[in-house]
């Protein structure tokens, strides 16, 4: 895809997301009970209970969160479990984490790749991330963006999303599933990353255009500015939110990170920093924009390909 389409279309997709964004409206952002959150060790706990997992009609699960809050909507977690047609529990399983709002690569994109996951012999499951479609408070008066000028209600929402994916893999563990491995996009690959530097657990994880530095995005996005209205110049000084401050806990060998060079949403020069913080792993670097590089040829293939060797030697430990 030529450079400028790249960049046109991430412009307009960053307009469109500056518009939905909910604004300040006079309100604490509770920056102080965030920073507080954050640096406690109840953020990212070491241990989380495997998740009571429901099954429902065709492929839809759900399960109540670890991590419960004011909102009921949000306390359950929603997802797809693309199960392989026999014998699933002895085959290893793919969480696929969708992005900041993206309503369709969760929807059309992600049962696409999971019919390919299924056809490689592996599972495949895709998660609701808090404050997202089904999960958003209806309740009068209640944000229900993920990204809001409340920074504490989102750092609630990074640490209970971290806990879900992490609680759902318990669950897969103890049904006697081999290997877990996680791929996210843009936002779920934060999400990913955090989860991977957290629990050593994981057989592999696919970093799709991350959010490597969430610091840089709230100053510098333009969707974010009703944020930093909210924060009247302040900085969120935690370091646990940037992916480059931290340290992943499986090895680089099972890291893949995947740059758009053309990205408009998350610096490439975030990606390539990460990639120097983490040791160097595997990283493709593609001549795409943040939405337009989704449709890459065959990057579901090829994600599919690199997890294999690595979620099938999980499996034989």
């Amino acid at each position: 895809m030529m450079p400028w389409l790249s960049r046109l279309i991430d412009r307009v997709a960053i307009q469109g997301a500056a518009a939905r964004m909910p604004q300040p409206e006079g309100r604490d952002p509770h920056l102080a009970e965030a920073l507080q959150l954050i640096e406690s060790a109840e953020f990212i706990p070491p241990k989380v209970e495997a998740a009571a997992v429901q099954f429902k009609d065709g492929n839809r699960i759900c399960f109540a969160t670890p991590r419960p809050g004011p909102f009921a909507e949000n306390n359950m977690v929603h997802g797809r479990f693309y199960r392989c047609a026999q014998s699933w529990s002895q085959r290893p399983t793919v969480v696929l984490l969708h992005g900041w709002n993206d309503l369709l690569n969760h929807r059309f994109r992600f049962p696409t790749m999971a019919g390919q996951i299924n056809g490689t012999g592996f599972n495949a499951a895709t998660l609701e991330v808090p404050f997202h479609f089904q999960r958003r408070p209806r309740q009068l008066g209640a944000w229900s963006n993920f990204l809001c000028p409340d920074v504490l209600r989102t750092a609630e929402a990074i640490g209970q999303a971290v806990a879900e994916v992490r609680a759902f893999a318990e669950w897969l563990r103890q049904q006697g599933c081999p290997a877990v491995g996680l791929m996210g996009v843009s936002l779920g690959g934060l999400l990913t990353g955090l989860t991977i530097a957290n629990d050593n657990r994981f057989a592999c994880g696919a970093l799709l255009v991350p959010v490597a530095r969430l610091d840089r995005l709230l100053q510098e996005a333009a969707f974010c500015a009703g944020i930093r209205r909210a924060l009247k110049g302040q900085p969120i000084a935690s370091d646990k939110l940037n992916l480059t401050h931290l340290r992943p806990a499986i090895p680089r060998e099972d890291i893949l990170l995947i740059e758009a060079t053309h990205d408009l949403f998350v610096p490439p020069a975030t990606t390539e920093e990460l990639w120097r913080c983490w040791d160097e792993p595997e990283i493709w670097r593609l001549p795409y924009g943040h939405i337009s590089v989704l449709r890459a040829p065959d990057l579901n293939g090829r994600i599919i390909r690199w997890m294999t060797p690595r979620l099938l030697a999980r499996a034989s430990k």
